[in-house]
């Protein structure tokens, strides 16, 4: 049996990349320091699998064909297209987990749900910046999920609690000796591409911390369907958030690090979900 050892969340902004070097030395060293720490704890529950969330920007779907969610289920994936990601990310090629991505999808079948599934993606900076930032060497096989976060309409907060469950129950029911961690990509508060571009909504980010911390599902699902249409459109990447917190059961959740950071747009969160005991 497989054991669900440990979730993790993190920002993706992808100047983090693109503008490295041009960033001031508190933002590179809050950033810095944060996945440093992040990688230090991830790689110390010596995970076999990573189950990574993230949207899809753009670079394996379009809006002529856009799931809700797609479950990358090959052997291997390609790495970032972006150049300014590819520049930096050290792997052209990233290793998959063909049968427990099976499994995840037969599971996924089983249990009344639909998602797409991709024998071959490109894994762009949402996935690669992350990874690239932690440090891993050598990564770990990847389970990519694609969770549209970008465009309307997106799962219901409620739903992506259901996806997190599905995630443990494939683990726990899979066959095989693995040791499998999450990593929720994406958020907090950003706006890209609206009048308010830039934007970093505090409050909002604040508030989803304390959700975390303190709050139950309904809790949860209510408070951020009511704020999302009212925050910046990258908030939206929250989803990735809760399905990793669902699927450590609703506990565990450890803030690492926030900062709102003006540089790169986004008020960047990072965090783990420790596991019971």
């Amino acid at each position: 049996m497989a054991d669900l050892v440990g979730a993790f969340a993190a920002s993706h902004a992808p100047l983090i990349a693109r503008e490295w070097e041009r960033l001031s030395p508190g933002a590179k060293a809050t950033i810095t320091e944060s996945f440093d720490e992040m990688g230090r704890r991830l790689t110390a529950l010596k995970p076999d699998v990573l189950v990574m969330l993230s949207p899809d920007h753009w670079v394996n779907f379009f809006l002529d064909n856009l799931p809700s969610f797609c479950i990358g289920v090959g052997p291997e994936h390609d790495g970032p297209p972006e150049p300014f990601v590819a520049a930096v990310f050290p792997h052209e090629n990233l290793p998959g987990h063909a049968e427990f991505a099976r499994h995840l999808v037969d599971t996924a079948f089983a249990e009344r749900f639909d998602p797409a599934i991709s024998y071959r993606v490109r894994l762009d900076h949402g996935f690669c910046i992350p990874l690239w930032r932690m440090g891993l060497e050598p990564v770990p096989a990847i389970v990519p999920i694609f969770v549209n976060e970008l465009e309307q309409p997106m799962p219901s907060v409620a739903r992506c609690f259901d996806w997190g469950r599905l995630i443990a129950a494939a683990v726990d029911s899979y066959p095989g000796d693995l040791r499998v961690a999450i990593i929720g990509s994406g958020g907090l508060s950003h706006s890209i591409g609206e009048p308010t571009m830039g934007d970093i909504d505090e409050p909002f980010d604040h508030a989803c911390i304390d959700l975390f911390t303190h709050a139950g599902e309904t809790e949860i699902a209510t408070t951020l369907e009511d704020w999302l249409p009212r925050t910046g459109n990258g908030s939206h990447e929250v989803r990735s958030w809760v399905i990793a917190h669902a699927a450590m059961g609703g506990q565990g959740f450890d803030l690492i690090h926030y900062a709102p950071i003006p540089e790169i747009y986004v008020g960047c969160g990072f965090a783990e979900w420790k596991m019971a005991g």
